[in-house]
């Protein structure tokens, strides 16, 4: 039925006169674009609906986008001109690229002791540069750093080059961490948000007075005050730990950096003291210092008279404290081995190193490195034997006391004061609002 309706019609369209059936094309073109397009009220209501987007949902929009041409960067308004360093690039080629004369790259490199950085210009890093009216060359502007840019150009007495350091202001700010150690010290500092140079260096602050591979127990806290530095808004990087506060096994330990950058206890004395509890950076210890041990190696029971720290083979080993080697050798008990005399009382003893890094009559400083842990000698495994003597008697390294810090100066005393308590406040305010969190 449909389809001879269908045909019906249409036969009876070809049937009408030519202008006929144009206009009535025109007819239904009209009827269908008023069916089609919405009213004015209607279009109306579906941008009104439009306008109420669902939270968390993401909508397609279309950004028309205009180049705006006339909007330059401050170096190339005053005629400066980028440069990026491609592999292989020298600064005699960049120069040459820019239009300057071999003389030019000859003057910009020997415009003073600061020009020597662009030999090390690496792929990647930028220069700005600049021409005088005569195409020659007129300035150069490197960045070293989000701080530093090296400015070379005339000066202003002479057509002479001159190169020179600008610097830009940081702005200091301070942010916490704390943190609880449940595995250990490293984990909990990496949990805390700390990066790997302040984790080491909190450990730096407390090491004259907590053993970090002996000592640190599950439940131990820390609370750290940092400084974060800033260049025009902008984060550039950390500075250093202005105060800290860390609970060993119940006992509290605080310091306070001063503006000398010297770290104190709130009561003004050093935390700097004459001997490391470890001379190694935390690890484990293997064994500790005890009257009665079985030898693994002679099979025999004897007093082990000092601590085995266990860690990487080739880790470094530092000096406990100031002082003069007065052994260092090899023989198939110790390995390869150090001594060395603190003054007339103290003596520490280093075995079985991989490598000794002095030799006898050295001078070292504490911290020093003195030798690298390794396993020779009489061992079943790589570790470094460390021993500690008083007036010739070894004493348990993690236990022994040691010379009392000094304090700081009685002309210091009062400007440190006010800056520890203003520390302590903000530990005390960090400990709060961690608290609040929780």
């Amino acid at each position: 039925m449909r389809i001879n309706l269908y045909a019906g019609v249409k036969n009876t369209v070809k049937r009408l006169p030519s202008p006929h059936r144009t206009g009535l094309a025109i007819a239904s073109a009209f009827l269908c674009g008023m069916v089609l397009l919405p009213s004015e009220p209607v279009e109306a209501s579906r941008h009104a609906e439009a306008a109420i987007l669902d939270v968390g949902v993401r909508y397609p929009l279309k950004l028309a986008v205009t180049q705006n041409t006339d909007v330059m960067l401050p170096e190339e308004e005053s005629g400066w001109q980028l440069y990026k360093v491609g592999r292989g690039d020298t600064l005699a080629k960049i120069f040459k690229r820019a239009g300057f004369s071999p003389r030019d790259t000859y003057e910009v490199s020997s415009s003073g002791e600061l020009a020597k950085t662009l030999v090390t210009i690496l792929p990647g890093d930028e220069l700005w540069l600049k021409a005088d009216d005569n195409g020659g060359f007129a300035g150069l502007k490197y960045k070293l750093s989000a701080k530093e840019t090296l400015s070379i150009g005339p000066s202003e007495e002479s057509a002479k080059l001159i190169a020179e350091l600008q610097t830009k202001e940081i702005e200091v700010r301070h942010n916490f961490a704390q943190g609880e150690i449940t595995s250990s010290f490293w984990h909990a500092g990496v949990s805390a948000g700390l990066t790997d140079n302040q984790i080491m260096h909190l450990a730096g602050i407390f090491g004259w007075d907590i053993d970090f591979a002996m000592e640190i127990r599950r439940g131990d806290v820390f609370n750290v005050v940092f400084e974060e530095q800033y260049i025009d808004g902008e984060f550039v990087g950390f500075g250093d730990i202005v105060a800290a506060e860390f609970i060993n096994q119940g006992e509290k330990f605080a310091a306070i950096k001063h503006s000398d950058g010297n770290y104190y206890t709130p009561e003004g004395r050093s935390m700097r003291k004459s001997f490391l509890r470890a001379p190694i950076n935390f690890k484990y210890v293997s064994s500790n210092f005890t009257k009665a041990r079985f030898h693994p190696v002679q099979k025999r029971w004897k007093a082990h008279r000092g601590t085995d720290y266990v860690a990487a083979a080739g880790t470094p080993v530092m000096a406990a404290g100031d002082g003069k080697v007065v052994k260092a050798g090899y023989d198939r008990f110790n390995g390869n081995h150090v001594f060395i005399q603190h003054g007339e009382k103290y003596t520490t003893k280093y075995l079985h190193f991989k490598k000794n890094a002095v030799k006898v009559g050295d001078v070292v400083k504490q911290g020093q490195t003195v030798g690298y842990l390794g396993s020779t000698g009489m061992v079943t495994g790589a570790h470094l034997h460390y021993e500690f003597l008083v007036d010739g008697v070894h004493r348990n390294p993690r236990t022994v006391a040691l010379p009392k810090a000094l304090p700081i100066a009685k002309e210091e005393r009062a400007a440190f004061e006010v800056i520890a308590r203003n520390r302590l406040k903000q530990l005390d305010t960090n400990k709060r609002i961690m608290l609040a969190m929780q």
